[in-house]
């Protein structure tokens, strides 16, 4: 079943490659990551100099020329195009209450830097303590609330620097 792959080089050069014609390239194999083929009567020396397989990056050398190519296939572009981008970085600039309930302590201050997971705040709901935590590394730029405040659902708390 033929497919269709998206590929980049050098993070300005876009084509698409028909998964049916690779097996028909004349490639053989001459070492662990060098090849030589022949497409169309012309002649490529190839290496794979370095490939990350999850990140689907590769850095291939073409008769002396060194080449940057990331490969997506129809998964990665669908991923993509909602907006769910795999291994990026988080960029949440707010958090808000995920419920109704009662600010019970505030462990930041603004302008404080604080890591991914660190405890922000806790906030009763229901007779428990929930604790919120930071979604990603970043500086604390406003509290929008006080120990003490009763939050609705979705109520801004508090803000990072972009």
């Amino acid at each position: 079943m033929s497919k269709i792959l998206k590929a980049i080089v050098n993070k300005n050069i876009e084509f698409k490659i028909n998964t049916d014609l690779i097996p028909k390239l004349d490639a053989l194999q001459i070492s662990e990551s060098e090849y030589h083929i022949l497409q169309e009567n012309k002649s490529y020396k190839t290496k794979i100099i370095d490939s990350d397989f999850n990140n689907k990056s590769y850095q291939v050398k073409v008769n002396n020329n060194t080449y940057h190519i990331n490969i997506f296939n129809d998964l990665d572009l669908l991923i993509k195009d909602m907006g769910f981008n795999i291994g990026s970085t988080k960029h949440v600039n707010s958090i808000k209450a995920p419920m109704p309930g009662l600010i019970l302590d505030i462990n930041i201050k603004i302008g404080q830097e604080v890591q991914e997971n660190d405890t922000l705040l806790i906030l009763e709901a229901m007779k428990m303590e929930n604790i919120i935590t930071s979604p990603r590394d970043g500086i604390i730029k406003s509290i929008v609330v006080k120990k003490g405040d009763a939050v609705e659902k979705n109520h801004l708390l508090i803000e990072f620097d972009s």
